[in-house]
């Protein structure tokens, strides 16, 4: 392929074409995954999908859903996702990392014609949104691990962080299309365009990622070295030149470390969970890490606005809600555009932390509004309920909405990297499932101080962030794992950490790297080299 011999220079080093290539194809599964989220927000209000699959019917003669069936119809496809996120780790080991993303695809195409061929059975639909969800989850777990191990490490943060952008971007054209056909929405036409159109948006990433590199670290892992060098140099742009200096550093930092696991073997679910002396460090902290930020980024709150956003503000007085979902979904794609600068400038750890605080925040602000006066009687109170949700949608963007995906793609070792990837975000599938299930039944019981639940919850969040999460910024996934080995690095001075044979985290020592016999200086020297630099 001619663009893999075409790079360009970003943040000083040679990037290829491919690889960036690569992120935008895989990235498509974020789109898809957000398209879902926000369809279904509108749907719910359609004249006829409610005429079809509610349960009561009020005196105008219209029907209505019943709280616990419009919990499973939005739910049960979390439970697919949750399913999906946690078999991915097989087909990704056993196809590669390309071919179980198509396989994913496949099954969202099949799941998206369930839903489509339903007629008046709410259990039918729902059964489709499940078989999707399956889909959705090996895509959620597939994506981030591949552009995590494609992606050059100058580039890594924003490529990952460029799922979620895909994902906002889903939420908004699924708002933008759901606010064009409600003028059709006492036609089935309505829903089932919009489902349909899912399926058209799914095909570029099924036969796409087929033309790109397969990951040069799943190729390592199967023994073919050969075909990861040239993966890597495709990667960097030098599919002409696979043994170049940078390619050839590349290659070292990966062997050396795939080496050091595989003297213990291979990795198994067991010692995700429990500790064992098998030379990966804090092998079960890394796996709880994972499964606690992502189940926390959906406690965040965030989708107890872009499920049930439209019938949210519909119950609060809002003409016109699906345009409100409008508003607030650009924010969305807005603010995580701005994060992706965020992720690479200020890392994981701080965008994080102040994420959860000012969050907190506004969920407090959004709470107190709407039970101290009540939305639908007070026009003010609307007004800043929606301000609030605003503001905390915009944060979410460009902290824990991106940088979560980041964190799991970059923090585990390779050994058990599918596997501790599919647990994290099982994790976050489990806490979609939650959000999805109880808010409608918490909503009839105690309104809008369910927004205090999420202020608790991003505190929570916070907390975690800033005693466990190490900086991981600039570094390679081989150097992420060494960090976790130093006995006095701790998180929150965890920045200050450099890898042997680095003056920066983004400036390697040739001296060290072309000639180990004198690089290979005490790793405590380390840190005189970068006050030197600096000066």
């Amino acid at each position: 392929m001619v663009l893999g011999k075409k790079s360009i220079k970003i943040n000083g080093a040679d990037i290829g074409v491919e690889a960036i290539l690569l992120g935008a194809v895989t990235a498509i599964g974020g789109f898809l995954f957000g398209y879902d989220t926000g369809q279904i927000s509108g749907m719910l209000l359609f004249t006829d999908f409610k005429d079809r699959f509610g349960q009561t019917t009020n005196p105008d003669g219209h029907r209505e859903f019943k709280s616990i069936i419009q919990s499973l119809l939005v739910s049960l496809m979390s439970i697919g996702t949750l399913i999906g996120s946690l078999t991915s780790s097989y087909t990704a080991e056993w196809w590669g990392r390309r071919k179980s993303l198509t396989f994913g695809v496949l099954i969202f195409i099949i799941g998206n014609t369930i839903q489509i061929t339903a007629m008046h059975s709410w259990v039918h639909m729902m059964m489709g949104r499940f078989v999707a969800g399956l889909g959705v989850g090996t895509l959620s777990v597939g994506v981030p691990m591949f552009q995590s191990e494609c992606s050059p490490r100058e580039i890594r943060g924003a490529v990952v962080a460029s799922y979620q952008l895909l994902i906002t971007f889903g939420i908004l054209i699924a708002n933008i299309i759901n606010y064009g056909v409600r003028e059709i929405q006492e036609q089935d036409a309505s829903w089932r365009i919009v489902i349909g159109l899912g399926i058209f948006f799914s095909i570029p990433l099924g036969v796409g990622v087929l033309l790109v590199p397969e990951s040069p670290r799943w190729l390592a892992g199967k023994e073919d070295w050969e075909g990861a060098r040239m993966s890597m140099a495709r990667l960097r742009g030098m599919k002409n030149d696979p043994h170049n200096e940078l390619v050839e550093d590349d290659m070292k930092e990966m062997r050396e470390a795939l080496e050091k696991e595989r003297t213990t073997a291979v990795g198994t679910w067991k010692e995700c969970f429990i500790p064992k002396k098998n030379g990966v460090p804090k092998q079960v902290y890394r796996t709880f890490l994972g499964i606690g930020i992502h189940f926390l980024q959906q406690w965040t709150g965030v989708n107890y606005f872009f499920y049930y956003g439209a019938t949210i503000f519909q119950s609060a007085g809002i003409q016109d809600p699906i345009q409100t979902q409008l508003i607030l979904g650009a924010v969305n794609v807005f603010s995580t555009l701005f994060g992706l600068w965020v992720v690479e400038r200020f890392g994981r750890r701080w965008p994080l932390f102040i994420g959860a605080m000012w969050q907190a925040a506004w969920l407090a602000v959004f709470a107190s509004m709407g039970t101290a006066l009540k939305p639908e009687e007070n026009k003010t109170s609307g007004i800043v309920m929606i301000v609030s949700a605003a503001l905390f949608i915009a944060s979410f963007a460009c902290t824990w909405g991106p940088i979560a995906w980041v964190v799991i793609g970059e923090s585990f070792p390779l050994r058990t990297r599918a596997k501790q990837a599919s647990l994290a975000t099982a994790g976050n599938w489990l806490g979609n499932f939650m959000i999805s299930f109880l808010t409608p039944l918490a909503t009839d019981g105690i309104g809008y101080s369910y927004g205090y639940v999420f202020v608790g919850t991003n505190l929570l969040g916070g907390l975690l962030v800033w005693f466990f999460l190490y900086e991981s910024v600039s570094l390679s996934l081989e150097n992420v794992d060494l960090m976790y080995s130093e006995p006095g690095i701790k998180p929150w001075n965890s920045h200050k950490w450099m890898p042997p044979g680095y003056i920066t985290r983004m400036q390697r020592d040739d001296e060290y790297f072309h000639h180990p016999e004198k690089g290979s200086e005490p790793h405590v020297d380390q840190e005189e080299k970068v006050v030197s630099a600096r000066v």
